[in-house]
């Protein structure tokens, strides 16, 4: 990013103390853009996951996933992107943050065919389905039971590689993928086990009424 410092604060005092400034320097010069380039906006129209960084007003962070047709990331033009929010557990993680603290990272990865990653950090807003495609038409075409509500549009403020080199080679799994589903078990059910040990250590608790017979 010519004529720019790159950079925090906090990596820089780091680079000074662990001797990496020449490094960092050359990573900042070689790999790093404040836009994006023809090339990553061809590697955002293929890819059909993100990883998606948040953080509300008091730096609580969430990392949230992200799934779609490829290019579900819509780029609009090379200072900005676009992804849906459709229908979840309602309870808006990764939005709450936003409308706190705008600031959002984007990692999508290539594990499939060349192996190699792309971060965006930018600057979020969150805007209405109905109201992001009066001004860009070209947006994706909503699926059944894959209905945008909302839309989080990213003015990009750093795009820069991740490397391949601890990336693994994955083989996508052969599966129907039930978009937009209320029903429990398509979405995992109690997979980890926290709804059945709220309800035993509730039924512990002094006091509690007893378990009703199977």
């Amino acid at each position: 990013m010519p004529g720019t410092r790159c950079g925090s604060d906090g990596e820089r005092e780091l680079q000074e103390r662990y001797g990496t400034e020449g490094r960092a320097d050359r990573f900042y010069a070689d790999q790093m853009l404040d836009r994006l380039n023809e090339t990553m906006i061809e590697f955002i129209g293929r890819m059909d996951m993100a990883f998606v960084a948040t953080a509300d007003e008091h730096g609580e962070c969430d990392n949230s996933f992200r799934a779609g047709p490829p290019g579900f990331i819509h780029v609009i033009d090379e200072q900005t992107v676009a992804y849906p929010e459709y229908r979840g557990n309602g309870v808006m993680a990764s939005l709450g943050n936003i409308l706190e603290n705008p600031h959002v990272g984007i990692l999508l990865i290539d594990f499939v065919r060349d192996l190699i990653g792309l971060h965006i950090n930018g600057s979020a807003r969150i805007v209405e389905d109905a109201t992001l495609r009066r001004s860009v038409p070209e947006l994706p075409e909503n699926l059944k039971g894959r209905a945008a509500e909302l839309w989080v549009v990213v003015d990009v403020e750093e795009a820069y590689i991740h490397c391949r080199k601890h990336i693994p080679h994955l083989v996508p799994a052969e599966r129907e993928r039930e978009w937009g589903t209320d029903n429990v078990r398509a979405k995992g059910g109690d997979y980890f086990g926290v709804k059945a040990q709220a309800r035993a250590e509730l039924a512990d608790m002094p006091g509690s009424a007893p378990a009703l017979a199977r």
